[in-house]
């Protein structure tokens, strides 16, 4: 008979009351400076939060909104939301006011605490008057209702609240790519069967540390350092700034570490501009020399105590898992959504399959549709979306499988492979049709490609739009040229006639979440860029294996 499922509140009251004095989160506090609490600083401080909320007499279950970049205090309230019997819903801390708006106004949120934040006068009109406010310790400058020493004036609560399985305890809302975002609805069942089932897949423990650097109101981010904290006793730090990444990084020395592959290629470029690539490969291809550069370039990245490095969020171009396994680092690639906790697949240690992501994780059972798309399901799988009943019905199938919107195909021995977007897929004017995600993958690898987006609908051939990296930006013209010339050739002979790029466009301007291009999530936006590109597509398709610069 199956255990049962063990929920977060348990987990942490468990903890702090087994090791109330060690250190649980690790927060920078600027010049060199940390603030530690401890598990029971985080209880006492959770507690007094939540004897404040319930001061309030909301209704059980009332959305409380979380607006902050990550830091201590948006855990310590997460934990105290959840202990007055309210829903937490965590906003990124990049969106703009009419998106907060929307946001708040459709969970009908009642409390909203603002934490650290880069433009919050810019994001504050987006706040209905009918939300209070309050100020973490650390915040953006502005006027608030309350701050955080006016709840830690409360007394504390002195129950250990339990929820149930069935409670809601989180509204994660999509960074979706058009319109409204979806809120994804998440009980406390849900994250105590992912938390539960990945903390023993890592093997992660008391003894583990990892430092929060993505967003927390990213489902992948939430669970992989938030709920694994809670299941395992690990210790988190914090970023505290993009500026001091490196040293913040070197402060913690993660045991553990999850990045999305933007962040991955970031240190690859970040190592060859202290070392060219022709060098340190040929380094690293020298017996005995070669592990001990490649631990050295680690320790450099402050990476060198990484036991298990994973990156998801996107796709993972073949070639950078081989370039970190050459020093010495296992990444292995993970898949999984906003809708089922981003808790699917991950490869195993040494099962790693070249263009494979790997095997479904313990509980999750894979289908494959007749059309080819990936169907899972486990009791990760959201409970729907919030006031979406259609859209809810859309997303998951009559026997509880989670549409994830992938085509992909499984292999004997259960290896999973994305071979495009259901939606994505478009047909040229030859009538073939053209997954555009495997042949960015293939240009994305490439150290002077930064961003890229294969268009193609309609058009006699697909077209890659392409915005160059910092590297690619300090060679002539000339250089450049030669350079992608050659890299659109060689993407070209690994493709199906039907695939291959007519050319490589170079876009000027870097995509942002503030032009439009970016979600918050940092996924390009296929529609912003056909509706601010799409008039000269059919001039740049009249090329013929040619760079095409837009000036």
């Amino acid at each position: 008979m199956a255990s049962a499922v063990r929920l977060p509140l348990e987990l942490f009251f468990e903890r702090e009351s087994r090791h109330p004095n060690k250190t649980y989160l690790i927060q920078p506090q600027g010049g060199g400076q940390v603030e530690q609490l401890t598990w029971a600083d985080v209880g006492e401080q959770a507690r007094r939060a939540a004897s404040w909320l319930r001061s309030l007499e909301l209704e059980q279950g009332s959305k409380i909104a979380i607006i902050s970049k990550n830091c201590a205090h948006w855990i310590v309230t997460d934990l105290a939301i959840w202990m007055a019997g309210h829903v937490s819903v965590p906003l990124y801390p990049n969106l703009t006011a009419e998106s907060v708006r929307q946001v708040l106004e459709h969970a009908e949120a009642k409390v909203a605490f603002i934490g650290k934040l880069d433009d919050w006068p810019a994001m504050s009109p987006g706040v209905p008057e009918s939300v209070t406010t309050v100020a973490l310790p650390l915040h953006a400058e502005g006027t608030f209702d309350r701050h955080w020493s006016d709840l830690q004036a409360c007394s504390p609560i002195q129950d250990k609240p339990r929820s149930q399985p069935d409670q809601l305890a989180t509204i994660i809302y999509t960074s979706g790519t058009t319109g409204m975002p979806k809120g994804v609805m998440h009980n406390f069942g849900n994250f105590g069967f992912t938390a539960g089932h990945a903390t023993e897949l890592f093997g992660v423990n008391e003894s583990d540390r990892a430092l929060s650097y993505l967003p927390l109101c990213h489902v992948a981010e939430r669970m992989f350092v938030e709920l694994n904290s809670l299941y395992s006793g690990m210790t988190v730090f914090f970023a505290e700034s993009l500026d001091t990444f490196l040293e913040d990084l070197c402060r913690a020395r993660p045991t553990v570490f999850f990045g999305v592959p933007r962040i991955w290629t970031k240190f690859q470029m970040g190592v060859y501009a202290k070392m060219p690539a022709k060098k340190l490969d040929f380094l690293l291809s020298i017996p005995l020399v070669g592990g001990l550069i490649g631990r050295k370039v680690l320790r450099g990245l402050g990476l060198d105590a990484v036991r298990y490095a994973l990156s998801g969020a996107a796709p993972v171009p073949d070639a950078l898992l081989a370039w970190y396994r050459r020093l010495g680092l296992d990444l292995q690639e993970v898949y999984g959504m906003t809708e089922n906790c981003g808790y699917s697949h991950v490869c195993r240690p040494g099962k790693f399959k070249k263009g494979w992501i790997g095997q479904n994780n313990p509980g999750v059972e894979v289908r494959i549709s007749e059309e080819g798309e990936v169907l899972v399901r486990s009791g990760s799988t959201m409970q729907g979306y919030y006031k979406e009943p259609g859209k809810t019905a859309e997303a998951l199938t009559d026997e509880g499988f989670l549409r994830t919107g992938d085509k992909g195909e499984q292999d004997a021995d259960g290896n999973l492979r994305l071979t495009g977007r259901i939606k994505e897929i478009f047909k040229t004017s030859k009538g073939k049709y053209v997954a555009p995600a495997p042949i960015e993958n293939r240009l994305a690898v490439h150290s002077h490609i930064e961003q890229v987006c294969v268009v193609g609908d309609g058009l006699p051939q697909p077209l890659a739009l392409c915005v160059l990296s910092e590297v690619a930006r300090k060679e002539s013209r000339e250089q450049l040229e030669t350079s992608l010339k050659r890299l659109l050739a060689d993407t070209n002979l690994g493709l199906d006639k039907h695939e291959r790029l007519i050319g490589l466009v170079l876009i000027p301007e870097v995509w942002a979440v503030e032009n439009g291009f970016l979600t918050p999530t940092l996924k390009i936006k296929r529609a912003s860029v056909e509706n601010a590109y799409g008039v000269h597509f059919d001039a740049w398709g009249r090329g013929g294996g040619e760079v095409v610069w837009h000036l």
